[in-house]
């Protein structure tokens, strides 16, 4: 398309909806372009997955077997490593319904958005930085600025062609709802629950305007969201947990678990896939006490009708975890 014809189109969009601070961001959606993306997305979709796979580094964009990957929008995470759009099509194309990784509830300082001065000199939505994942920090994710990043990530997550997002970190309503947290705030659990799940449908919406109806929405954890406010049934495509019957090797007491699935049935109730990964496998082979401990996982996920990914114990998630005649 020629500039000249572009400018055109841009100016009949401003016209249409109106300019908005998140239009300004970089990487506007063409409409044709939404309409292409969320056809080709169709072709598999979000209730037809029987098995997915969760590998955040080092993805090559070939045939899987599986039917839907959660991935890093880059080979590394940072912008040089980004994929071309041709190779998000070309996971489209061979079967997979390719969903872009992103997390909204802490910031990561090898993401393209980080600025060096902030270790020193952060803004006042910067949260410190959590002790098991050096390199992350809390966000105060209700603050108009980190949306502002949020949504500019969207538009490079969208301008590759993804079906949909991860969202990461939607639990960090716990942590800003902890008075031991070490911050300068703390709320209520209900209030940073409903800032939180305001937060979600603000993504959907930003994004389902730009990439069309279909395009998926997937949280992870913090499943307990819909206990203040359950209309979020109706935004998300599915949920997805992590560490659900397990903690590494070790069975969760069912008391934990009974927790947690009490919430996931009602969102699976509801027509939505369940998504969990649990980081079971040592790398040793399908044999012995790992098969027993694989097997185990997979089959208290696949009773309750949740979907399983074996993922290695190391948590890396570099590599796609294929189990002859398990997984996929």
């Amino acid at each position: 398309m020629k500039k000249k014809v572009w400018l055109v189109v841009v100016l009949i969009t401003v016209l249409l909806s109106g300019c908005t601070d998140k239009d300004d961001a970089i990487g506007i959606i063409r409409h044709e372009d939404a309409v292409v993306n969320s056809a080709i997305c169709q072709n598999n979709t979000i209730n037809s997955v029987k098995n997915w796979a969760y590998q955040l580094q080092n993805f090559e964009p070939n045939p899987t077997g599986f039917d839907l990957i959660v991935m890093d929008y880059s080979r590394d995470g940072t912008e040089e490593g980004k994929y071309l759009p041709e190779e998000i099509s070309k996971i489209k194309s061979a079967g997979p319904i390719p969903i872009a990784y992103i997390s909204i509830g802490e910031a990561e300082d090898y993401r393209f958005y980080w600025k060096d001065e902030w270790f020193s000199n952060p803004p006042d939505w910067l949260g410190k930085e959590n002790p098991d994942w050096p390199g992350n920090y809390a966000v105060k994710y209700w603050n108009d600025s980190w949306k502002k990043i949020v949504f500019v990530y969207l538009d490079r997550i969208m301008e590759q062609g993804f079906c949909g997002v991860y969202l990461d970190r939607v639990d960090a309503f716990e942590y800003w709802s902890d008075p031991n947290n070490g911050e300068d705030i703390h709320l209520s659990e209900e209030e940073a629950a409903e800032r939180m799940i305001s937060f979600i449908k603000e993504v959907a919406d930003y994004c389902r305007n730009k990439a069309g109806n279909d395009f998926y929405v997937i949280p992870q954890n913090g499943e307990r969201l819909i206990k203040y406010d359950n209309s979020i049934l109706g935004v998300i495509s599915g949920w997805a947990v992590e560490d659900l019957f397990y903690d590494g090797f070790n069975p969760l007491p069912s008391s934990i678990t009974r927790e947690r699935v009490y919430y996931l049935d009602i969102i699976r109730n509801a027509g939505k896939p369940i998504f969990v990964v649990d980081y079971v496998d040592d790398g040793s082979g399908y044999t012995g006490s790992n098969k027993e401990r694989i097997d185990d996982f997979r089959a208290k996920a696949l009773a309750r009708g949740y979907i399983p990914y074996v993922a290695r114990s190391d948590r890396e998630l570099d590599e796609l975890n294929v189990i002859e005649g398990v997984q996929p």
